[in-house]
């Protein structure tokens, strides 16, 4: 949900979880992670702990600057601006800075990969600027991290937060729309009564001020290939025909829309479907922001409860003293 909101800590306790059970585990990352570039070495950023047997693939520079040993697997062709990327196996414990394949097919490919290798599980540690990789085409579901860095307000906190857990359970369309749909790459399509897909030849949902007469020339449901924007949906909102509208996204990584334009679309009539949904599988929440402001952990843990109701809430650092004490 934001920076700082403790993402990292929540993939350690995940891999310890992992290791303690003896699971084969494969890790990669959306960009580069583990720690931040020129941040000094007794910073408060966790860094990611690999396990001996981890499966793990970074670039070639930050391979050589790994603190662990470990067997090279696989060098790509592809290049990177930092070197080839490097597929290995922790042969001890130790960190390692992450950067993993840079695009969903490339992601998705890895992912395979790791499964022939032998991994049971694949970790993708996210970030907020490559949310596309969350899209359930590449991963089979997703942990939300969120809390005080995201406001300083409990009830803001669960606002956003809510707003991501509805677009991760927008109700999906019809197999044989679906099936129509999920080849088109790029621009506005509109579906027809009889269930025929038109080009509306709109390049973009940002460049709605130049094409208003195409966008319902072929009926009231629309597919976005690519970013459903707030342009759109503003548009959408203040046609006569608006409670009719369905609009259809690829899946939630893919609705860049403010929540405000979100909600009056919806509270207009409007509905919002995807080809693909997300599966939520939790909420951590970090009660501490990165200037040392706190909230209460209970009063939040209880309201994101109420608030995202049949969805697990976890306060991990919570987790980890109730865990560990037994071994301490």
């Amino acid at each position: 949900m934001a920076k700082n909101v403790g993402k990292t800590e929540c993939l350690n306790y995940l891999l310890e979880r992992l290791e303690e059970a003896g699971r084969r585990v494969a890790l990669t990352s959306t960009g580069i992670d583990g720690e931040r570039a020129g941040q000094p070495a007794d910073a408060r950023e966790p860094g990611i702990r690999i396990h001996a047997g981890t499966l793990f693939v970074t670039t070639e520079r930050h391979y050589r600057e790994r603190r662990l040993v470990a067997e090279i697997l696989d060098v790509s062709d592809r290049q990177t601006a930092l070197g080839r990327l490097v597929t290995a196996r922790a042969v001890t414990a130790g960190r390692v800075l992450l950067s993993g394949p840079p695009d969903t097919r490339s992601l998705g490919e890895w992912i395979a990969d790791a499964a022939r290798r032998g991994a049971e599980i694949t970790l993708v540690e996210g970030a907020l600027s490559r949310l596309s990789l969350a899209s359930p085409a590449v991963t089979g579901g997703v942990i939300l991290a969120t809390g005080a860095a995201v406001s300083g307000s409990i009830r803001r906190v669960v606002q956003a937060t809510r707003h991501v857990h509805d677009l991760m359970e927008l109700e999906e369309v019809d197999e044989e729309t679906r099936r129509k749909l999920s080849g088109i790459e790029r621009g506005l399509h509109a579906i027809d009564d009889a269930g025929e897909v038109h080009d509306l030849h709109v390049p973009s949902a940002f460049l709605v001020e130049g094409h208003k007469e195409a966008i319902l020339s072929r009926g009231a449901t629309l597919f976005v290939a690519g970013a459903v924007s707030d342009a759109l949906l503003r548009f959408l909102r203040g046609r006569r025909e608006a409670a009719g509208i369905t609009l259809v996204a690829r899946d939630f990584t893919r609705v860049f829309a403010s929540p405000g334009s979100c909600r009056d679309f919806l509270s207009g009539g409007g509905r919002l479907r995807v080809l693909s949904r997300c599966r939520l599988v939790a909420v951590c929440a970090n009660p501490l922001a990165p200037g040392g402001y706190r909230l209460d952990a209970d009063e939040l843990l209880a309201a994101l409860r109420e608030g995202l109701p049949g969805v697990p809430v976890y306060d991990i650092k919570r987790m980890d003293e109730t865990c560990y004490s037994r071994k301490r």
